[in-house]
């Protein structure tokens, strides 16, 4: 099983308001309702991919219960841990620009916490662990740590989608796959990354840290995946971006999907591209059907130590 864990998930409210007056009386043009969070964003993209799948976390409310029925009338399994707040609601405004409002979600308590635990506890070395978001505020941000401890310790296979600092606690652990954005990277290691070589250099440097792949997506110019034997080049498949939100989780989706049925990480890799790029180029998650439409534009080459192709 592929299990996801979501620490503040959401009810994403997108609202089209054109035109938009502050301080007046505004009419939605276009509005819709989604879950959200990375880890669910990932779940959901697995299921479109027909891999079994249970997302984890923490829900609340009358809006956590919308996010567990909404998953379940997907086909996609749950097992959160309900706790006595509401689930919060991200607001995303589209008024020719958008503008987004995030709730901060509900405390939770330290019994709900050791609840979580326990759940990830009872994970086999056959499940696998999509670690992805941030850490609510109400919770110490050394829970990744725990859990990354725990899946060490029960030989469970783990991904990690995080940004900030707390990357640099998780890595000890030898996360199987971690995948920062060129940005990201370069906040890890307080530079600016604007170059495939510079991805290259920091994305080694996290695996000698102790990751066993790593993803640098770097926008329009490709991607990059590094391990102890190769480093990869995948190029970007030219389209029109139409959303942003979820790409990169659909990246870590794609390439979990197909690393499962191959075990082979160059197919994994072209086929987590192609699945990002599907993303970013339609409205929602990506489909099947739009994952295998790209991959053949999806072209893998071996990036070697000069940086040339």
């Amino acid at each position: 099983m592929i299990y996801t864990v979501t620490l503040n998930p959401s009810v994403d409210y997108i609202v089209e308001a054109v035109p938009f007056q502050l301080g007046q009386l505004n009419r939605t043009k276009n509005e819709a309702k989604f879950p959200g969070g990375k880890g669910i964003n990932v779940s959901r993209v697995l299921n479109r991919l027909q891999v079994e799948t249970c997302a984890l976390g923490f829900i609340g409310g009358f809006t956590g219960e919308y996010v567990e029925t909404f998953l379940k009338n997907e086909g996609i399994q749950t097992n959160f841990v309900n706790v006595k707040g509401d689930t919060r609601i991200n607001i995303k405004l589209k008024t020719g620009v958008e503008t987004e409002i995030n709730g901060l979600g509900p405390a939770i308590s330290d019994e709900e916490v050791e609840q979580l635990l326990q759940k990830i506890n009872n994970l086999t070395p056959n499940d696998m662990l999509v670690i992805a978001g941030s850490v609510p505020k109400s919770l110490p941000k050394s829970l990744y740590e725990q859990i990354a401890s725990t899946c060490r310790a029960k030989e469970v296979k783990f991904v990690v989608d995080v940004s900030g600092d707390l990357i640099h606690s998780i890595l000890p652990y030898h996360p199987f796959l971690i995948k920062p954005n060129h940005h990201e990277l370069g906040e890890w290691f307080n530079c600016t990354i604007e170059s495939m070589e510079e991805a290259s250099y920091y994305g080694k440097k996290l695996v000698a840290k102790g990751a066993e792949n790593v993803i640098v997506s770097m926008a329009d110019q490709g991607a990059l995946f590094i391990n102890k034997k190769m480093t990869l080049y995948a190029s970007a498949p030219k389209g029109k971006v139409l959303n942003s939100v979820g790409a990169g989780d659909s990246v870590v989706a794609g390439f979990i999907a197909k690393y499962i049925q191959t075990y082979d990480v160059q197919k994994a890799f072209q086929f987590g591209i192609a699945s990002g790029s599907a993303t970013a180029f339609s409205l929602e998650l990506c489909q099947k059907q739009e994952v295998e439409a790209l991959l053949p534009e999806v072209n893998i080459q071996v990036f070697d130590r000069g940086g040339k192709l």
